[in-house]
């Protein structure tokens, strides 16, 4: 039979280790395995037993058993099977659209004065020669791009910032300190009613911001590593540059693309962000789906 590659069952467990460390934030009295003897399951089997079940060709634990038995020497019981796919956080895949809620999703992003980085399509009919419809022009000292960061959660988006010069460990604890805590305060959340994300940019994950976490005594969300799928914010970034895409005439500089960066981001509707929100159950099914693939999303 042929496992899983390194790489796909490096993204899986990283899932899996990630769905679970949230359950267990959530879920503080859930019970923990207890001591005995050595299990059966070694990693590699472990693995196979995740892509029978992300696969589909197995869906219980009996189902699993089964299968094993032409990879591990001797039996195996479906109860064995049970506690080890437990063990990877399996069992959090059915985490609820209420659990998700609970997360307060944060990123940067860039966003350029004249449209995107690369080039731009449009229609041309045949013999069309070229006029000011097919040729975008452009602008002395129009050149250049800003950088944000912002956060959303059920109840809409936080506040966001623009930053000035590079994004270091001490601009982003300030972030954390100022943009942050008034988004919890306008929510009315505190530390117990939320899960922090972060992706796993050394400057999120610095010694300087690992400080301030523990003083505010919030455990950031464990996130695996390569995983845009995963994260609804990146599809409220593509909507926001979409809106400023919309306006008729460029900005005249960086200070009026802020100006209509704030007017849009504070002008997106509920439907956007909770629906983005919503998709996380299957945002996680269909990573499983993939065995740690790309996804629709």
């Amino acid at each position: 039979m042929k496992l899983l590659s390194a790489a796909k069952t490096d993204h899986i467990l990283s899932l899996l280790d990630l769905v679970s460390k949230i359950h267990s934030k959530l879920c503080p009295g859930l019970s923990k395995p207890s001591g005995g003897h050595p299990t059966k399951l070694i990693l590699t089997t472990i693995c196979h037993a995740i892509h029978l079940i992300s696969s589909g060709k197995a869906d219980t634990a009996v189902n699993v058993a089964k299968s094993l038995q032409d990879v591990v020497d001797g039996s195996v019981s479906c109860e064995t099977v049970h506690t080890g796919l437990r063990k990877t956080g399996l069992k959090a895949m059915h985490w609820t659209l209420e659990d998700w809620k609970r997360v307060i999703w944060s990123d940067e992003t860039k966003i350029n004065h004249l449209g995107s980085d690369g080039r731009k399509w449009v229609w041309k009919k045949s013999g069309e020669t070229l006029s000011d419809r097919l040729v975008e022009g452009t602008l002395k000292f129009g050149e250049g791009n800003l950088m944000m960061w912002g956060c959303m959660g059920w109840d809409g988006v936080g506040y966001a910032c623009k930053v000035d010069g590079k994004m270091n460990a001490n601009l982003y604890v300030s972030i954390l300190e100022d943009e942050l805590q008034n988004s919890m305060e306008y929510w009315g959340k505190t530390v117990k009613d939320m899960v922090f994300q972060q992706d796993n940019d050394p400057k999120h994950t610095s010694k300087k911001a690992k400080e301030w976490f523990q003083d505010h005594k919030m455990e950031p969300m464990v996130w695996p590593t390569q995983f845009p799928d995963l994260n609804p914010i990146e599809r409220l970034w593509s909507h926001l540059k979409r809106r400023l895409a919309e306006y008729e005439e460029s900005s005249r500089g960086i200070n009026e693309l802020w100006e209509r960066v704030q007017k849009e981001w504070e002008e997106i509707d509920t439907f956007v962000y909770q629906n983005l929100i919503s998709s996380m159950p299957r945002r996680i099914e269909g990573v499983l789906r993939a065995k740690g693939g790309y996804t629709k999303y």
